[in-house]
């Protein structure tokens, strides 16, 4: 026996062997690449595995739909709906407490403070992690979208194949926004609103010839979803041909879509900032799913993803949904009303409900659906009142657009996606207007959108500006300077004699014993005592300490340390950490610095 284990030993270390060498030669391999070849092949990679997730997710959302649709078919399925989507959200709660033990949910947020504060990485889990809990949350009947998960596994599948070769932080940040375009490309079969989604939602800077590798991943990825799904759109339709006389009442969908816009945001993030309050998680899942599975009881289009009544609303029979439910309230136009009115007003309660209970989903999802009902809504009262013959499929789907412009800000997305995933490009020009109207309404109220807004609240938003972006980049943390000799403040004038005949520096900072900054003192202020020697045990380092100009933390904000520095015109600046011990100091040369390399980074091709 112990002839055999050195063996085993030797054949394990020898497989690692050979395992790191071949890594070693597929990195070699690809960095032998050209950079813009290297750029574009990897693109490809990217695009490819982003789509296969995206089928992956697809796949398993569908066989647990169909697994939890034959054991609830005793009960009837209004009634498994009070029980099954809080068991996938308990189950997506342990997945994640207990296996990922990360935080995953809120994904394209997150992909957004990977790009703000962690220079594009995301960590190797998060290409499984987020697909797998989602599959969970929403197979089981969670009121969310597919979308936001798989947006943060290709975005991490980016980020990590760029990490795998070694590239630059521009290259990592493109291939991020690669994975991210092809996860949307491949959900949807929507190529164009993949590069516009990361362009619109994702990618602060980017220059005209850095899109052709976000093409090619989000055209590859869509190639992957056709070859396993077919090439059907994503939504079948019966929209009509658009007419000029209904201009008017696509600016009124405009403005209600941004209204709902502002409510579907805030009560999302007033919601959430409530149940932070229940610090016990299990409580709070116990809360949640009580309450999600009395709304999709009531209101059985709030289970899962929504998307069947949305298909049956295009398809001009959204009756079929209430006639299960209760024939007297689809027989009665008004009733029907009032009932998808309530429905758009849940919404977004049980889409809050699922992910702050434990489950993983986006709001992407949620934002169409509510978008579509707020179309059917409009156009349903417009035809009950007689006032003009509106075709409701064409709001439905216009309406998605709607929401979906003023919800994330982002207009072109909202446009082209709508299109793509519908067939319906004869009706480019009403989504154009109405996504306009309702991205111009909601800028009003909120400067951003459901993704940005927490993240600007802590400055850590990088934005299309590249100075502000580049300000964001920058760590004050890394540009400490530590060769800035320190007295103790009880010292004597000959103990800051001697550190100042080892220092080239014209500043000495001050500690106590506990090493707190106390001040400085500047060497012009003490020139004319230091060639006294009779004064050097009579004169205290605090009798010639000053106070610093300003004092700066070391987890600053890049921002602020800046106009630290416009306010006091000084050139250097100490540092301290939250206790208040010195660090060290931080120069304005080394922020200029840093700021043209990492401009350099952010613009450079």
């Amino acid at each position: 026996m112990t002839a055999i284990l050195p063996q085993a030993e030797m054949k394990r270390g020898t497989k690692k062997i050979s395992r790191t060498h071949h890594i070693s030669k597929i990195q070699n391999a690809f960095k032998a690449l050209p950079e813009r070849t290297l750029l574009l092949v990897s693109a490809i990679v990217t695009g490819v595995l982003s789509g296969l997730s995206a089928v992956v997710l697809k796949s398993i959302i569908l066989f647990i739909q169909r697994a939890i649709s034959g054991l609830s078919d005793g009960l009837g399925l209004n009634w498994s709906s009070l029980v099954m989507p809080g068991v996938g959200m308990l189950l997506s709660l342990l997945f994640v407490r207990y296996v990922v033990k990360d935080r995953i949910g809120h994904g394209v947020t997150r992909v957004l403070k990977a790009i703000s504060s962690n220079e594009a990485h995301i960590k190797g889990h998060n290409t499984w992690s987020s697909l797998v809990s989602s599959s969970i949350t929403i197979g089981f009947g969670g009121s969310v979208g597919a979308e936001a998960p798989i947006v943060y596994t290709g975005a991490a599948i980016g980020s990590n194949v760029a990490r795998f070769l070694g590239l630059s932080y521009k290259q990592m940040t493109i291939l991020l926004g690669c994975g991210a375009a092809g996860a949307v490309a491949g959900i949807f079969k929507a190529p164009i609103a993949g590069v516009l989604f990361t362009l619109e939602i994702l990618m602060f800077n980017i220059s005209a010839t850095s899109i052709m590798p976000l093409l090619f991943s989000s055209v590859s990825a869509t190639m992957v979803t056709y070859l396993f799904h077919g090439n059907t759109v994503e939504f079948a339709n019966s929209i009509d041909t658009f007419t000029l006389s209904n201009i008017p009442f696509y600016m009124v969908l405009g403005v209600f879509c941004g209204l709902m816009s502002l409510y579907f945001l805030r009560t999302t993030l007033r919601v959430e900032d409530k149940l932070k309050g229940i610090s016990n998680p299990y409580k709070k899942w116990l809360l949640c799913s009580v309450v999600l599975g009395v709304l999709i009881f009531i209101f059985p289009p709030l289970l899962g993803e929504g998307y069947p009544s949305l298909t049956l609303m295009l398809g001009g029979d959204p009756n079929r949904t209430l006639e299960a439910i209760s024939p007297a309230i689809a027989s009665d136009k008004w009733w029907i009303l009032l009932f998808f009115v309530a429905v758009m007003f849940a919404k977004v309660y049980a889409t809050t409900m699922t992910n702050a209970g434990g489950g993983v989903g986006g709001t992407f999802g949620p934002t169409l659906f509510t978008g579509g009902i707020a179309g059917f809504v409009l156009a349903r009262f417009i035809n009950n009142i007689g006032l003009a013959a509106i075709p409701e499929a064409n709001f439905v789907l216009v309406g998605m657009a709607g929401l979906m412009a003023g919800v994330m800000q982002a207009p072109l997305t909202a446009i082209f996606l709508i299109a793509e995933i519908s067939g319906g490009y004869v009706l480019m020009f009403p989504l154009m207007i109405t996504s306009a109207i309702s991205y111009a309404t909601i800028r009003i109220f909120e400067k951003y959108s459901i993704y940005t807004k927490r993240i600007a609240a802590s400055g850590e938003l990088l934005t299309h500006d590249s100075d502000q972006a580049v300000l964001t980049l920058i760590k004050t943390s890394d540009l400490i300077e530590t060769d800035f000799k320190p007295v103790y403040v009880g010292g004597m004038l000959r103990d800051l004699v001697q550190v100042i005949s080892d220092s080239n520096r014209n500043i000495i900072p001050v500690i106590d014993s506990a090493g707190v900054f106390q001040g400085i003192v500047l060497v012009d202020d003490v020139r004319h005592y230091m060639f006294n020697s009779e004064m050097y045990d009579k004169i205290y380092i605090y009798n010639v300490m000053r106070a610093a100009p300003s004092i700066l933390s070391e987890n600053e904000k890049m921002e602020s340390v800046m106009n630290k520095f416009e306010m006091t015109q000084a050139w250097n600046l100490p540092v301290v950490d939250d206790g208040g011990r010195y660090l060290g100091f931080i120069s304005k040369s080394s922020v200029f610095s840093s700021y043209r390399q990492y401009l350099r980074q952010v613009s450079d091709e």
